[in-house]
């Protein structure tokens, strides 16, 4: 099952970008060991209920 992250609490928007970034902290070698896994999920997702999506996305 691949997570959608439009449902993460880890989403965070970032005024700088102007979108939504992930909030996770990985280092580079977190990243391209997700990136080589072929992992289809991520494995820092988590669900957030209505109240907590909502929230951080104001």
């Amino acid at each position: 099952m691949q997570a959608d992250c439009d449902y993460c609490r880890n989403l965070a928007y970032d005024e700088e970008l102007e979108e939504y970034v992930c909030g996770v902290e990985m280092d580079e070698d977190d990243e391209a060991r997700l990136a080589l896994s072929g992992y289809r999920g991520c494995p820092y997702f988590q669900m957030g209920d209505d109240y907590s999506i909502v929230k951080h996305q104001m």
